[in-house]
């Protein structure tokens, strides 16, 4: 069957999402073959749409990075339509994207700085909560650490990490991305010496075959989807694989479902290695030219990058994954996982790789990871147009955010590392700090640095005071019984939160900032496919609700009036010193003077010099101005323009491929500009169903919501389309516990339980054995049952599998 882009969008959402896009659609005109504008009739008549002004900006949810373009009258956002110019959407939205002016309006938004007084909240002033945040850090400065996030824009996240690391000396910063981005991120530097994608979204509109590893596009990247399924509608042939646990409306578009065994995903890459070495289809040529051999090293198995190995002992390592030893551990038929050897074998075909959290939520995510990277190289289909395998980010800039800018406890910007020394030097010197500014220990990941703030300080919890901003883990965290009930008895713990609306996050704070949100201040995002967006702030914030980059700068100078000499560089200037065109500094920290200037402007050239280390070149801040975001590295051309890269390491389109190269992988964890193709064995799950916990629980997203739905359950359209979160049960197995659609259902693991509605023959379809329960319900933590384990190198959680059993609520 046939669908083009607009009808697979439409289709996306569920009927009741539908109708309401539809019945709100006032005097909007057809644009040529692309989606129409969404306009808001309560602020607005057709009437007077000439007063609207519009004007661009990234959406506010996924790492897609779709371009919106928003309409704004009398200080308020009243429509929303997609942007024509923008190549990543190329005018078109999914259904939370024609929302998103909305999230702005949800009558609970938080608006003065709270402080919880004896159990209650109440109202402080601004000046107030800045000092208090600055008697915290000043009093115990190496017992603070900020939580962080994806969504932070990149002036924030550059912001936070000079503050932490830079000013108090500390690298006790990480952010949510830990959670969802984190094994890609190694695997990528594991294989590429060097993080994110080499391809981009242009792979989707060329590509033979598209893979999809355990993630679900249609629902949770809808608009990349639909550049292929438009595809199909146009009469081209492509060949799309659905490597999954569940069926999904991912799997309705597909050809082939393969339905594989939770955590088998490492035995099936190995069993197509095998089949490309057995069946002699690897390409010799480029393995020969551009890969190397690894493996971990059993005697350092800490250090990811492991060690060395012929290519012999590579086909040693790989002789036992036969496609009937796979297919015993993934389930598979034998047939489907010679289908897959067959497929990369061929060179008359372009295959393109996605994933995410499936693959990255997961024990053994670098592993595997690894593994597709390698099964890429090996086969030869990498370096072109269509060839690519390419991991997709759940956040608007976990990449260019996070990964880039490094806001993570190990990390320093622009690829560099606390660890490494030459690395900290070159971070202190432009950030003009003196030397041993940077401290050279790593701080702690996600999950630990909340155990240490959560653990009593008796009992060695050694973080007192913890600062979260734009991230919500009171509902993101596995197992969060072990973490958030041991707060509570710990009472010299102090948690502050910065945040647009109450959350669970807030319910446990004792101290409450009210946020700018998206076009209610400037920012700068990067997305999945490394492109830089820029955007304007085009309304005020409600009440004293402020941008999360001044209440990082106001602490700081507020330190610095405390006599705090980490606030200082090393010429005696303030860290965040700020000039006006005339050369007079401008008080920054003062929120009537914030936007005297543009300081997302100022910390973006100040962040630039950093990219050039490892090739993540970007342009001026005022190139950004005028696109619809650029793919670094972006490189000056004779001419003084600004030209993006599309494919990394090939000699085609990468500037810093040296020529006659081909393909050049410059930043090689082997030194030889070769990429590494690596070994790494099938292990089983740290749990399994058993007899007391028979069913598989995993968890993710719905199309209609956004991670912890803070957002999208305040748009009315959105809550009423999916309002409560539910368990998926496959149709025997609910006649088996008694229970039909719409009974209440018990998920109970060994760390805790929720009660659920049940949706039996729903739009996703467990097979027997296996539930799903979606995490974007405040009042249905599914986190209380997740479990923690997390892979060893990345420190990312396993949210995607865990043994739970299923029955009746009492009483219910």
């Amino acid at each position: 069957m046939n669908v083009d882009r607009r009808r697979f969008l439409t289709t996306s959402a569920c009927a009741a999402a539908t109708a309401a896009v539809a019945s709100e659609i006032v005097g909007a005109e057809r644009l040529g073959d692309h989606a129409l504008p969404i306009v808001y009739p309560e602020t607005i008549s057709a009437e007077s749409d000439a007063e609207v002004k519009w004007d661009k900006a990234p959406c506010r949810f996924c790492g897609t990075g779709c371009h919106v373009q928003v309409g704004v009258k009398d200080d308020r956002v009243v429509a929303i339509k997609g942007d024509l110019n923008a190549e990543v959407n190329r005018g078109l939205l999914c259904v939370k994207g024609y929302h998103v002016g909305k999230i702005l309006y949800g009558e609970d938004r938080l608006t003065q700085p709270l402080r919880r007084v004896d159990g209650e909240l109440r109202p402080i002033s601004w000046g107030e909560a800045i000092d208090l945040i600055a008697e915290k850090i000043s009093a115990a400065p190496d017992r603070f650490a900020i939580y962080g996030s994806g969504q932070w824009t990149i002036p924030e996240g550059f912001a936070a990490n000079k503050f932490m690391k830079a000013g108090l000396s500390s690298n006790y910063i990480d952010g949510n991305p830990r959670l969802c981005m984190a094994s890609a991120v190694t695997g990528f530097l594991t294989c590429y010496g060097v993080d994110e994608p080499a391809g981009c979204y242009d792979d989707l509109d060329v590509c033979d075959v598209l893979i999809m590893w355990g993630n679900n596009p249609a629902e949770m990247h809808p608009i990349l989807f639909s550049r292929v399924v438009d595809r199909r509608s146009r009469g081209e042939q492509i060949t799309m694989i659905d490597i999954g646990t569940r069926r999904t409306r991912t799997t309705e578009h597909c050809q082939h479902y393969l339905e594989f065994k939770p955590h088998s995903d490492l035995a099936i890459a190995n069993g197509i290695a095998h089949l490309l070495i057995k069946n002699g289809t690897y390409d010799k040529k480029f393995v020969e030219r551009f890969g190397a051999f690894r493996e971990l090293d059993p005697e350092n198995p800490n250090n990811m990058y492991g060690k060395p190995i012929t290519f012999d002992e590579y086909c040693q390592r790989l002789e036992p994954y036969t496609p009937q030893y796979v297919s015993e551990i993934s389930g598979l038929p034998v047939e489907q996982i010679e289908m897959l050897g067959e497929l990369f074998g061929r060179r008359d075909v372009r295959i393109t790789s996605l994933w995410c959290m499936g693959m990255n939520q997961h024990t053994r995510g670098t592993a595997i990871n690894a593994l597709v990277h390698g099964i890429h190289f090996l086969s030869g289909h990498f370096g072109k147009p269509g060839d690519s395998p390419t991991s997709l980010t759940g956040q608007p800039s976990a990449c260019g955010t996070v990964r880039e800018v490094g806001t993570l406890c190990h990390l320093l910007p622009g690829g560099r590392l606390v660890a490494n020394v030459a690395h900290r030097q070159s971070a202190e010197d432009l950030w003009n700090v003196e030397r041993g500014r940077i401290k050279p220990e790593i701080g702690y990941h996600t999950v630990l640095l909340f155990d240490k703030f959560c653990t009593p300080a008796a009992e060695g919890g050694n973080i007192d005071t913890l600062w979260v901003q734009v991230t919500n883990p009171g509902q993101t965290l596995p197992n969060l019984h072990k973490l958030f009930r041991r707060k509570a008895e710990s009472p010299e713990k102090f948690l502050i939160v910065s945040d647009v609306y109450p959350t669970a996050t807030t319910e446990l704070a004792d101290l409450i900032l009210p946020s700018a949100l998206w076009v209610e201040k400037n920012g700068m995002y990067g997305n999945s496919e490394r492109r830089t967006q820029q955007w304007f702030k085009m309304v005020d914030p409600p009440g004293e609700a402020r941008d999360d980059c001044w209440q990082i700068i106001a602490v700081s100078h507020r330190l610095l009036e405390l006599g705090h000499e980490g606030m200082r560089d090393k010429d005696g200037r303030w860290l965040f010193h700020t000039e006006n065109e005339q050369g007079e500094e401008v008080p920054i920290w003062q929120w009537e003077h914030y936007y005297d200037v543009n300081v997302d402007r100022r910390l973006f050239e100040e962040y630039r010099p950093f990219t050039t280390y490892k090739q993540k070149d970007l342009a001026p801040y005022d190139e950004y101005v005028k696109a619809r975001g650029l793919r670094w590295p972006v490189v000056q051309k004779d001419d003084g323009t600004w030209r993006e890269t599309r494919f990394r390491f090939s000699e085609f389109d990468d500037p810093f491929v040296e020529k006659g190269k081909e393909i050049q992988f410059y930043h090689s964890v082997s030194k030889d500009d070769r990429g590494q193709i690596w070994f790494h064995p099938y292990e089983p799950p740290p749990e399994m169903p058993d007899a007391e916990y028979p069913f598989w629980l995993n968890t993710g997203r719905v199309l209609e919501h956004w991670h912890t739905g803070t957002m999208t359950l305040r748009v009315p359209e959105l809550a009423r389309a999916v309002p409560q979160a539910y368990v998926e049960l496959h149709p025997e197995d609910a006649k088996e516990l008694g229970l039909n659609r719409g009974d209440w259902a018990r998920v109970e693991s060994r760390r805790g339980y929720i009660d659920l509605p049940v949706w039996v023959n729903g739009r996703g379809k467990p097979p027997r054995g296996q539930v799903f329960v979606p995490f974007f319900d405040e009042t249905k933590l599914i986190n209380e049952v997740t479990l923690d384990e997390h892979d060893p190198f990345s420190k990312q959680p396993d949210y995607k599998k865990c043994a739970v059993r299923v029955s009746r609520t009492p009483g219910r």
